[in-house]
């Protein structure tokens, strides 16, 4: 997984064109749920930027981190000025620095190593402070389309998603990352939300937004450029794409400093 976690600078400007803005009311969701000011926040694995600019230019002193120099590059493109920008991975961060209203990751938090990460989140969170997770994959809203899909690329790829990082079925109601927040003594009042969309693009645009997913771009070049030739064949004029996100939502206990 290291290998895929650190392959989307290579594609840095596809990214940002193909992937998918996240949508404002994300802001209203974090910040009904926080209940309290939000005065400084943490961004984990920005990306280019996506959701920062959800959250930037609202009051907030924004610090957004990427352990890509490729994507914070694009970032700075497209965020306000007073937004730092910082290289680092999630666990790089220091815990011994500031400590955050709120911490956030997009479609990122699954890159992160297991190994204690809700004590890392916990430590850089004031007590009684929110964390927030939310994304989700997006995949052919027509069924027909969509194992057509999965019929051309199934010569390279089984699958092109992350399977649950804690094994949680598809089905079950809560999913992970609220699974691992309700199981760690340092996160409580964990909630699940699903924002629901969908989204219309060309058959360019929906191959470009598989450039972008890690699963393609660890592929051999060669073995890449003939799956999206195959996928290419099996799309219609326009490809309709269900881009639900998952939001979870959790408080920190306020129980003091982390050990």
């Amino acid at each position: 997984m290291p290998d895929r976690a650190l392959a989307f600078g290579t594609v840095a400007e596809s990214y940002e064109r193909f992937r998918p803005a996240y949508p404002p009311e994300l802001f209203t969701l974090v910040t009904e749920y926080a209940a309290r000011p939000l005065v400084t926040a943490l961004e984990i694995g920005a990306g280019t930027g996506k959701a920062t600019r959800v959250f930037a230019g609202r009051g907030l002193e924004l610090t957004a981190t990427d352990p890509d120099a490729a994507m914070l590059t694009e970032l700075r493109k497209h965020v306000p000025q007073d937004v730092r920008a910082t290289q680092a991975s999630f666990e790089d961060l220091p815990l011994d620095d500031a400590r955050y209203d709120l911490v956030y990751a997009a479609a990122a938090l699954h890159w992160t190593h297991p190994q204690d990460r809700c004590n890392r989140l916990a430590t850089l969170l004031n007590p009684a402070a929110t964390f927030a997770s939310f994304g989700g994959p997006l995949h052919v809203a027509d069924p027909r389309v969509e194992e057509a899909v999965r019929t051309a690329r199934s010569p390279f790829l089984d699958r092109d998603d992350i399977p649950s990082p804690d094994g949680t079925p598809p089905d079950d109601a809560m999913q992970w990352p609220g699974t691992e927040l309700h199981r760690s003594e340092w996160f409580t009042d964990v909630r699940q939300t699903v924002v629901h969309r969908r989204v219309t693009m060309s058959p360019h645009a929906y191959l470009g937004h598989l450039s972008t997913i890690s699963a393609y771009l660890v592929l051999p070049p060669a073995e890449r450029e003939e799956v999206f030739s195959r996928i290419e064949r099996v799309l219609p004029e326009r490809v309709e794409v269900v881009a639900d996100i998952t939001v979870h939502l959790a408080r920190r206990r306020d129980v003091g400093p982390v050990s």
